[in-house]
């Protein structure tokens, strides 16, 4: 504040002009170079795909030249392989019928051959009279979140090295004490170093242990939906908590009456499975919807992860993939299965057997380009309850040294002593047969159960047992 009569310092003023000019240039932007600049690429494409405008932020992506893409290319030939059949077979159709999508990942080809990966979302604009007339498409930037994945990678080699380090300290240390007592004390600064370099390490092990549990919870779902007249349980139990597991299930509904469910395992651990897991989830989610039968889903699920992963890391997974009709007049659900490289099912019987259900010639999924798929039905009466299960738990080493496999005929001999039972009670005695393995239990296992009561009644979403 000035006194009176004075006037105010020169260098104030400056400061508010400069502050003016910078929000004054701000103004002066035009929306067409707010659309250029932007740190999205943006474009624009007739209903066939034919582009009609893109911003200079995606050509300079993909390194070309806007006249050899404007009325020239589509957008499909922006994308990969993979790219353009995902496209085709769900992300056109899907489009067409919702008029928005938003958030699908996609790699784009850059002119030197690179792949860049992208999260797509693109909306239907529609004239005055209704008719469709183009398709505004954005393209966000994905390189970021595989960075952060390799940083996960990264973090956990960096927290076992500092253990390791630690150990190695602390044996240094007890060496040092026990040879001689003239160098106890060096002995016991070894040994204060080393255990501060372990807390360390625990902390970033504890640290990374809760990025990952975050991480593996995305990938199932936190609920399962209501079915009425049949009842649901879930459960899933990870070998290592320092580790990602590539063991996933679902359940969701198709239409009014029919629900889809499925149960699978990814190869390897670690990101590049979680990704994987992502992909097949989304991808069999995306296929039932478009078309409900097992085999087609499968068939498309093999189709995808053939294309991405054919190159120099192949991944494949094992999968059985359902379809569930349930009567409410009768009380009884049809069930209609396909399988590729999995386990079969068990069915679990009110007068308290228990058999497997076979579904032959299905092979791993994302192996060979033509893998061919069979389907399997069975009928749940009231009472009846259907198991799936991935192969940690008929893979668990039991018996002296953890030599055997607990294998099949076991499962099937456990279950039986549980056949009649719910859904929830059946998960949960092999919840407890899991927890019996100990360190027997080398693999993921993720458990799905779903039975008729013997009185249905419509159920409550039922929660994933810890």
């Amino acid at each position: 504040m000035c006194r009176t009569g004075q006037q105010p310092e020169a260098h104030g003023s400056d400061e508010e002009d400069a502050s003016d000019a910078t929000f004054a240039a701000l103004v002066e932007d035009s929306a067409e170079e707010l659309y250029e600049s932007a740190p999205c690429g943006y474009l624009s494409t007739l209903m066939d795909g034919t582009i009609a405008k893109i911003n200079a932020t995606l050509l300079g992506w993909l390194g070309l030249k806007r006249d050899a893409v404007v009325g020239r290319m589509r957008f499909t030939d922006l994308l990969t392989v993979g790219g353009k059949l995902y496209h085709e077979t769900h992300f056109a159709p899907l489009l067409r019928m919702q008029g928005e999508l938003g958030g699908i990942a996609l790699e784009i080809k850059q002119a030197g051959g690179a792949r860049m990966p992208v999260l797509v979302s693109s909306v239907v604009k529609h004239g005055a009279s209704g008719d469709p007339l183009l398709i505004r498409t954005t393209l966000f930037d994905g390189r970021d979140r595989r960075a952060y994945e390799q940083e996960l990678l990264r973090a956990r080699e960096a927290a076992d090295e500092a253990r390791e380090t630690a150990d190695e300290a602390r044996e240094a240390a007890d060496e040092a004490r026990e040879a001689a007592e003239e160098a106890r004390e060096a002995a016991d600064k070894a040994r204060e170093a080393a255990d501060e370099a372990l807390r360390r390490a625990e902390a970033d092990r504890a640290r990374l242990q809760d990025a990952l549990a975050v991480l593996q919870a995305s990938l199932l779902p936190d609920t399962l939906p209501a079915i009425p007249g049949v009842e649901t349980a879930a459960h899933y139990r990870t070998a290592s908590p320092d580790r990602l597991g590539g063991d996933f299930y679902d359940v969701f509904p198709i239409d009014g009456r029919r629900f889809a469910f499925f149960l699978g395992d990814v190869c390897g651990k670690g990101p590049q499975a979680a990704a994987v897991t992502s992909l097949t989830r989304y991808t069999l989610r995306t296929a039932a919807l478009h078309d409900p039968d097992p085999v087609s889903a499968l068939s498309t699920l093999n189709t995808a992860l053939h294309e991405r992963y054919s190159g120099g890391d192949p991944r494949y997974c094992t999968a059985i993939f359902g379809i569930l009709d349930a009567d409410p007049v009768t009380g009884h659900a049809a069930i209609q299965l396909a399988a590729g490289g999995h386990p079969p099912a068990l069915v679990l019987r009110a007068d308290g057997t228990a058999d497997f259900l076979p579904t032959p010639g299905g092979l791993l999924i994302g192996i060979l380009p033509g893998a061919h798929f069979t389907t399997a039905t069975t009928t749940l009466a009231p009472g009846d309850t259907l198991l799936l299960y991935t192969d940690g738990l008929t893979e668990a080493r039991i018996g002296d040294g953890r030599t055997a496999l607990y294998g099949d005929e076991a499962l099937r001999d456990f279950t039986a002593g549980h056949a009649g039972k719910p859904p929830h009670a059946v998960i949960q005695a092999l919840a407890a047969l899991l927890d019996d393995f100990g360190t027997g239990l080398d693999d993921d296992t993720a458990l799905l159960a779903l039975g008729v009561p013997p009185h249905p009644v419509p159920a409550p979403a039922t929660k994933n047992t810890p």
